[in-house]
């Protein structure tokens, strides 16, 4: 009787290879399972609301191994997870927490020189800002976040940083122009020549699930809302990457995010999608999707990393146009 394995084999020897790869890979998803992940188990607890045995695996990595990033990691999952339950001095007593942890880490190192200090570090900043302005303290989350961008402005959590920046600053105040030296579609028009249009900024990234779904949103609301002259610009950015993660060219990656935007966003193909990575620092938009509103005057109505359901996204867009 031949196996799956030897038939095919006999087919295809490229494909046996893979089945091995993927074998391996398993193994090592499971036993990596096996010896436990502190960042995964307390994110599972915390996904259950258990923070108690959240914090239980945290003392437990600790006593066992002392301070990592992995540990700082953790602890600003805890930070976050206290904002979110406004629990502010848990927050702000984890987040403190957190940065002590990462400075214990960053000596002889840079701050990206493994993935989990930048995002707890990121975390531990944004949650103190937010514990601050959440206490009435806007003034000094915002002293605090533009410290944090002058001390780690070199760094992968600087978009982070002028993201929440942003969320305490942009309302209310003009939109920066719109970098357009390069781009897919009709040429994007200045802010200032649209000025009296309500205009939606759509930050998307060619690998982005979350931005697909938001995708058929925007359309819908683009042509409820062309009779009082709603602007759709959507800029996006190099990423070093195209299709299957494959290492691209700027070049081969233009093509690739040209073929995306065309085949995921068909009723917004006739869009300007300006491409430049100057755009998504200046609007700090670390997350994407991230949707920037700006109503008729020119003024930052809305601004808001991730995804918006279609109600939520009407009203704000009603009220810009109005």
């Amino acid at each position: 009787m031949r196996t799956l394995a030897s038939s095919v084999w006999i087919h295809s020897r490229p494909a046996v290879k893979l089945i091995l790869a993927i074998a391996l890979a398993l193994g090592a998803v499971l036993h990596a399972s096996a010896q436990g992940d502190l960042v995964t188990d307390v994110r599972i607890a915390l996904s259950q609301g258990n923070m108690v045995g959240a914090e239980a695996a945290i003392n437990s990595y600790r006593a066992q191994r002392g301070n990592s990033p992995e540990l700082a990691d953790a602890m600003s999952w805890m930070a976050r997870a206290a904002l979110d339950a406004n629990q502010l001095d848990a927050a702000e007593n984890y987040a403190k927490q957190t940065r002590t942890i990462v400075a214990s880490q960053l000596k002889g190192r840079a701050l990206d020189s493994e993935p989990h200090l930048p995002t707890a570090l990121g975390a531990a900043i944004e949650v103190h800002a937010q514990v601050l302005s959440a206490r009435g303290q806007r003034a000094q989350a915002v002293a605090s976040l533009r410290a944090a961008l002058q001390t780690y402005r070199g760094t992968s959590i600087r978009p982070r940083i002028q993201k929440n920046l942003n969320l305490l600053t942009l309302l209310g105040r003009p939109a920066p122009p719109v970098s357009a030296a390069q781009h897919l579609g009709p040429a994007p028009k200045p802010l200032k020549a649209v000025a009296g249009s309500p205009v939606l900024l759509f930050f998307w990234a060619h690998w982005c699930s979350d931005c697909k779904s938001e995708g058929p949103i925007i359309a819908r609301l683009r042509s409820e809302f062309a009779p009082q002259g709603l602007q759709v610009i959507a800029p996006t950015q190099y990423y070093g990457y195209a299709a299957q993660g494959q290492d691209a060219s700027p070049q081969t990656e233009l093509a690739w995010i040209e073929r995306v935007w065309q085949h995921f966003y068909p009723a917004l193909a006739d869009c300007p999608v300006p491409v430049a990575k100057s755009n998504f620092d200046v609007y700090g938009a670390s997350t994407t999707p991230t949707l920037v509103l700006i109503d008729r005057k020119g003024l930052i109505s809305m601004y808001h990393p991730g995804v918006m359901p279609y109600e939520e996204l009407r009203a704000a867009i009603e009220r810009a146009a109005k």
